[in-house]
């Protein structure tokens, strides 16, 4: 099966002819790359406008972070990082996603100007998620999920992390089916580094097309993530801090769109909008 079939589409969303390119806006004074560097609305917009001009297809905004270990934001103060960069970035024309994990963000959001809704949780953080987004009639991507950042690093129990990882989205994207979302407004996200550790990380990576037998289109999110950091760190030796992985980042992209994924999900862009127009490229050539 050739990637361009295997990739789909998402109603109520610009279609690409490649894998399209997701790019990060961070509001958070703690996220594990980029923490306070775009908190102020101000500058969030701008970087926003400026992933754009890199070659962002679309751009997540997200208010709370989601790193190992990280203590979660309340609601009020969520709403505040966020809904203002929203608004901001969709009255310039852009594409945006919100990140979020509760219902109220998502609907306000949606309400400023969000044309897709990323939970983390894949709608099991917060019950009135998944009525709250079918409501809406916006996208969901899902994600494999096993519990919040502060207790995930202890989930990472595995048999067989692909089959297991499968098994556990086919039945959350049931679910969010059956609570009212449409299949075809459906995107699914493995959760590289929830939850996971490296080995598994890396053997998800290497079987993304397993992944298409859940019939929805794929959204990866590798971008300067821990296993990067061991990978290029080697034998004995300390990974290079988050931002020092962007090259890591962009081999994923390329991997992933050859492996037919929708959407990467990256915080530096340039790399990965080169990475997936040359597998773009190869993939026509072949």
């Amino acid at each position: 099966m050739s990637t361009s079939r295997t990739r789909g589409t998402v109603r109520g969303l610009p279609e690409w002819d490649r894998c399209a390119v997701m790019g990060v806006v961070n509001v958070t004074p703690d996220s594990f790359s980029d923490g306070g560097r775009w908190f102020d609305t101000t500058a969030a917009v701008k970087r926003g406008l400026h992933l754009v001009s890199e070659g962002a297809d679309l751009v997540d905004v997200g208010g709370e972070s989601t790193r190992p270990g990280a203590s979660r934001v309340d609601e009020t103060e969520e709403l505040r990082r966020v809904v203002p960069v929203v608004r901001g970035l969709a009255s310039e024309g852009v594409t945006v996603s919100v990140d979020t994990m509760r219902a109220r963000v998502a609907a306000e959001a949606v309400a400023a100007g969000a044309v897709l809704v990323n939970d983390v949780s894949g709608g099991l953080a917060d019950p009135d998620m998944v009525p709250a987004v079918a409501e809406t009639g916006v996208p969901f991507v899902v994600m494999h999920w096993r519990g919040f950042s502060a207790s995930m690093n202890s989930r990472a129990v595995y048999g067989d992390v692909v089959a297991e990882v499968l098994d556990e989205l086919r039945q959350r994207m049931d679910a969010v089916i059956e609570g009212g979302i449409a299949p075809e407004r459906v995107v699914i996200d493995p959760g590289l580094g929830f939850a996971k550790d490296a080995a598994h990380d890396l053997a998800l990576v290497a079987r993304l097309d397993r992944l298409h037998t859940l019939g929805r289109p794929l959204l990866v999110a590798a971008s300067r993530k821990r296993f990067l950091g061991h990978v290029l760190a080697g034998p004995g030796s300390a990974p290079p801090p988050a931002r020092e992985r962007d090259a890591a980042t962009a081999a994923v992209s390329a991997l992933s769109a050859a492996a037919g994924a929708w959407a990467v999900r990256v915080h530096e862009v340039r790399a990965t909008a080169d990475a997936v127009r040359v597998a773009r490229a190869v993939e026509g050539a072949a």
